[in-house]
């Protein structure tokens, strides 16, 4: 296992912020590390790279125990914390050889980084200059520099633009073909389209460990559309398989089926028999929605 966690408790004082929690991460795997925020999610993540030791119970990051054996975690892990400590007055490139030879690792490996996480465009430039997307790109690369087994992202695309998201999402997508990857989020979007796996904790407590296949395996999907024009919900009703019919906002709908069928090429043939285009159609995994709320409200 990539990330071995068992039986692990801290206390800040008297208040339990991780309380005997135990799981897994295999390589190679995106996990998803939901909750709601004050969680835990950002503790976990300290005390699997080293920043802050647990008040109880063992944790193991590529076989290394991340008390006893710190440096070989830390060399064995990249991290980008939530939130991202850069040197706003360094160049890219001199920020990434600064830390290149902290690492130890050869020059050549920053030009691979940069192009990796598509900072190209932007290498010349301070790191003050950059938008909040290109920061978090500088961050992705300054954890890669040393090409390690095991990346751990702590809230890793907060504050970006929809642009943005599709790259950072897209690149944290590609890393884990053969990597493994630890993200917090307590956005359930990025979970559906990054993780092959979901930990929510609670409270300090995890409340379910789950792959999304089998979140998905219900009998139960929901389409969101959005139309240019209104259309009445009576309409959408007559789609075959229809159980609800929402109208979220403006032009959008959440229209939910039951099957486990994609049904959005019904709503595609829906909207070209009625003349009307679409302007969004995704699926939304109700079960994921459902769950967090339901382990999460008290």
């Amino acid at each position: 296992m990539s990330i071995k966690v068992e039986n692990l408790t801290k206390l800040y004082g008297t208040q339990k912020a991780l309380n005997n929690i135990s799981f897994d991460v295999k390589k190679p795997e995106i996990v998803g590390f939901l909750g709601p925020n004050g969680a835990g999610k950002s503790t976990m993540m300290k005390i699997l790279t080293t920043f802050i030791e647990a008040t109880d119970g063992k944790a193991l990051v590529n076989s290394f125990d991340v008390d006893s054996q710190k440096q070989d975690v830390q060399k064995s892990v990249g991290y980008l914390p939530e939130h991202n400590p850069l040197y706003l007055d360094q160049y890219v490139r001199e920020y990434l050889a600064f830390n290149a030879q902290v690492y130890g690792v050869s020059k050549h490996r920053i030009q691979e980084v940069i192009e990796l996480t598509g900072l190209t465009p932007e290498a010349h430039k301070k790191i003050g200059q950059l938008s909040k997307g290109y920061r978090q790109r500088v961050g992705l690369a300054n954890a890669l520099l040393h090409n390690p087994e095991v990346l751990i992202l702590d809230e890793p695309t907060t504050g970006l633009d929809p642009n943005q998201l599709i790259d950072i999402r897209k690149l944290i997508k590609d890393l884990g073909q053969d990597k493994t990857v630890f993200l917090s989020t307590h956005i359930m979007q990025e979970v559906e389209a990054m993780c092959d796996r979901v930990i929510i904790i609670n409270k300090g407590e995890i409340v379910a460990n789950k792959t999304l296949k089998e979140l998905r395996d219900d009998k139960e999907q929901v389409v969101v559309v959005e139309f240019d024009y209104r259309v009445e919900d009576a309409f959408l009703l007559k789609l075959p398989k229809v159980k609800q019919v929402t109208n979220t906002y403006d032009f959008v709908y959440e229209i939910t089926f039951n099957t486990t069928e994609d049904m959005r090429s019904h709503v595609f043939d829906f909207a070209h028999d009625n003349q009307l285009k679409i302007l969004q159609l995704n699926q939304k995994n109700a079960s994921l929605e459902s769950l967090f709320r339901e382990l999460t409200s008290n």
